[in-house]
């Protein structure tokens, strides 16, 4: 699947979005949501200093530093994640489902 995802990173972009993304963390109601300490990917539940904020959209892809663009996640699935869509992650998972094929 990787030969035909396309990233063309603009560090100018993704500077100022992941300055936008800490500022929004600071945020009543981005604090309420690491207070709840679900998942959004996985839905179980951690300690806030086990979570992270999380693009939709990826940052690297064109993604902003919206409310709408960003979750809460848990370390393990933000990695999983890494520059994908959730479209694409299901993609991946189906893929290996199905033996790469």
């Amino acid at each position: 699947m990787d030969d035909w995802i396309e990233i063309n990173r603009d560090e100018r972009h993704i500077k100022r979005e992941r300055a936008k993304a800490r500022e929004l963390r600071n945020t009543p109601y981005f604090q309420e949501q690491f207070r709840r300490g679900i998942c959004h990917y996985c839905g179980k539940n951690f300690p806030p200093e086990e979570l992270t904020l999380d693009h939709i959209v990826p940052v690297a892809r064109g993604g902003r530093s919206t409310r709408g663009n960003l979750v809460i996640c848990c370390r393990a699935c933000n990695q999983e994640k890494k520059y994908l869509t959730p479209a694409e992650m299901i993609l991946r998972r189906l893929e290996a489902e199905n033996g790469g094929e």
